[in-house]
């Protein structure tokens, strides 16, 4: 199978991260957004991973500002952006901003001093990947034990929103899964994910489902304050680390599966680095049933969305992500087996079997967006 048709991103790929933050500030909030500043960059200082940043002010428009900063790698700054600390460091902020958009890229190739040509020479640009103009995005949070069927009749019962966000933004799919009283809702978007995230959220039938389900939260929310909806996003937001698909002609029948792995204390990120490794060499087996998978990643929850072929239980190594016993061993090293009742390794086909059994996800809905 060519690797050219490949569709492919990562954040394991080793190269630096450039965050641009978009700030459109309130009229006469500048100095306060000034002090803001300020004490986020104090802050700063001491997180993993981050190197420096930018604060820059429009020449056209005084109340827009940018905000870069430059990160060693992708997943210090994921690990940053979804924790709590994150939350306290740009609170001040959020009373002088009337809107922030952030974008994320992995700097490629660059021109200048000493400090690129050491960076070029230690090989820390990432490759060019191939995209599909897709992005995604997960949520998860969990909901009050003994709550979750009716929990997983609500969310199954809406309609789903108007495709069509604007003029360069469709939302394309939304599936919900459920593992216990664990809920993790994955968006699939073509164009400006902020701009589709707002979209749904304003949407009627959404609104009266998170309306819903807001007193079987483990995690109270008020959607109607914005530092309260602000915060419990942040806190759900699971990125995703990984994504690959073969490209070319998708094969019929495709199923769709999401499967839950907790991971040891601190092991989230070598969790989900080993099975996007292992997806990408399986990209590269046409015998594989695994045609597209993506890798979330909060801490040490990991996901990974699957689209499969056949029946899953006749490959489960290769459905679950491990090819070869040395695999398997490092994923039980990694794995917090006793939070899915699997607490003896896999070491064959039976065990994996099992696994796949306990890891699956019920699966509550899978919609792609009505056309408008």
């Amino acid at each position: 199978m060519s690797t050219s048709k490949r569709v492919s991103q990562s954040a394991f790929d080793g190269s630096r991260l450039r965050v641009i933050l978009f700030v459109d500030l309130h009229e006469g909030a500048q100095s306060q957004f000034l002090d803001a500043y300020e004490h986020m960059r104090t802050r700063m200082v001491e997180v993993s991973g981050h190197i420096g940043d930018q604060l820059c002010q429009s020449v056209d428009n005084p109340s827009q500002w940018v905000i870069t900063s430059e990160w060693a790698a992708a997943p210090p700054y994921l690990a940053w952006v979804s924790s709590e600390h994150h939350l306290e460091t740009v609170k001040p902020m959020q009373s002088c901003v009337r809107d922030l958009r952030s974008q994320r890229y992995t700097i490629v190739r660059e021109t200048g001093g000493p400090q690129q040509a050491a960076a070029r020479a230690a090989g820390a640009h990432g490759p060019v990947r191939v995209g599909d103009g897709v992005t995604r995005h997960a949520l998860t949070f969990t909901v009050k034990p003994g709550s979750e069927s009716k929990v997983a009749e609500v969310l199954a019962g809406y309609a789903p929103p108007k495709a069509r966000v604007d003029d360069s933004t469709r939302l394309l799919r939304t599936t919900l899964f459920m593992h216990g009283n664990r809920v993790v809702r994955t968006v699939e978007v073509e164009g400006d994910l902020m701009a589709a995230l707002r979209h749904v959220s304003r949407q009627p039938e959404v609104r009266a489902v998170e309306e819903a389900i807001n007193p079987y939260l483990e995690q109270d929310r008020d959607l109607t304050d914005p530092e309260s909806a602000r915060a419990f996003f942040t806190r759900a937001a699971m990125p995703p680390v990984h994504h690959v698909s073969r490209g070319g002609a998708e094969p019929a029948g495709l199923r769709r599966l999401a499967l839950f792995y907790p991971a040891r204390h601190d092991c989230g990120t070598a969790l989900a680095r080993m099975l996007s490794q292992e997806d990408e060499t399986a990209a590269d087996d046409p015998g594989s049933p695994v045609h597209r998978s993506t890798v979330f990643q909060r801490d040490d929850i990991v996901v990974r969305l699957i689209d499969v072929s056949g029946d899953p239980e006749t490959e489960p190594f290769k459905v679950l992500g491990i090819h070869g016993p040395r695999k398997a061993a490092m994923l039980a090293r990694l794995l917090d087996g006793g939070a899915l009742g699997m607490d003896a390794p896999v070491t064959g086909e039976r065990d994996a079997t099992r696994l796949l059994a306990h890891a699956g996800m019920t699966l509550i809905t899978d919609r792609t967006a009505a056309q408008s």
